[in-house]
């Protein structure tokens, strides 16, 4: 029910190929995240219809998205995220379902909050990365890490495009995660995250979830599915994170 809403909303919006939207690409960008529940995401997407087109593949709109994220034996790209280290890495590989394509992806986060993506085409997913895959990370990374499988995770995708500046919308929903027989769902959060050249608070995604009381919130979706999945990982600093997804999922199902 929740998702056909979802669709015949999204139905409505102008669409865009994938080749159009070339010059919005921003792989080098500023990230700003929001959370909210499910039951405000219908409102959120009719406000803003009109100033964004959406990405349509094969006359899907909502798409899915699986990925497989790699981390060393002592988990060091989680870690750094977690003591906050200003520059970070993540390396995952993520399969675009509706387009068939994957990627290895790596991506860094400078002292500046800049975002910096670099990927290359692969075949398929790699649980033991081949070594063409490390020589690129290393590559980018400058580091010989020795990596593993550390997390799958899949959601589904909108994507938006504003229709008179260089920015992009990513809204995330049903995300779930998984590795060895441990399996995590958060069927009632979703994640919006607004990828611009510089942050601009004028953007209207952001004005129309000002108005409804939601601000900027640091999260990432690697460490989420990780402080649920391993028993054995510092999470001290997620734990108002924690407290905020749940409290987030408790008012969508309050609603």
């Amino acid at each position: 029910m929740y998702e056909n809403e979802i669709k015949n909303i999204i139905s409505n919006y102008t669409p865009i190929s994938l080749n159009e939207m070339d010059n919005v690409s921003l792989m080098k960008r500023v990230d700003t995240k929001f959370l909210i529940g499910k039951n405000q995401l219908s409102q959120i997407l009719e406000s803003i219809r009109d100033e964004y087109f959406i990405l349509e593949i094969n006359k899907n709109r909502l798409m899915n998205y699986k990925s497989l994220y790699f981390d060393s034996d002592d988990k060091i790209f989680y870690n750094n995220h977690h003591n906050k280290r200003a520059r970070r890495t993540k390396v995952r590989i993520r399969k675009y379902v509706e387009s068939n394509i994957l990627f290895l992806e790596v991506k860094q986060k400078d002292i500046k909050g800049n975002t910096v993506k670099n990927r290359i085409k692969i075949d398929d997913f790699e649980t033991v990365l081949s070594e063409n895959s490390n020589s690129f990370i290393k590559k980018i990374t400058s580091k010989n890490h020795t990596l593993n499988p550390s997390l799958w995770n899949s959601f589904r995708r909108i994507t938006l495009v504003n229709k008179k500046a260089k920015e992009r919308v990513t809204i995330d929903i049903n995300l779930s995660y998984s590795i060895n027989i441990k399996e995590k769902y958060f069927d009632d959060l979703v994640i919006i995250e607004l990828k611009q050249e510089r942050y601009n608070r004028n953007s209207p995604i952001v004005e129309t979830l000002k108005t409804k009381g939601f601000f900027p919130y640091s999260i990432s979706k690697y460490c989420i599915g990780m402080i649920n999945l391993y028993d054995n990982l510092k999470q001290n600093r997620f734990k108002e994170k924690l407290i905020k997804i749940n409290k987030i999922s408790a008012s969508s199902w309050n609603s």
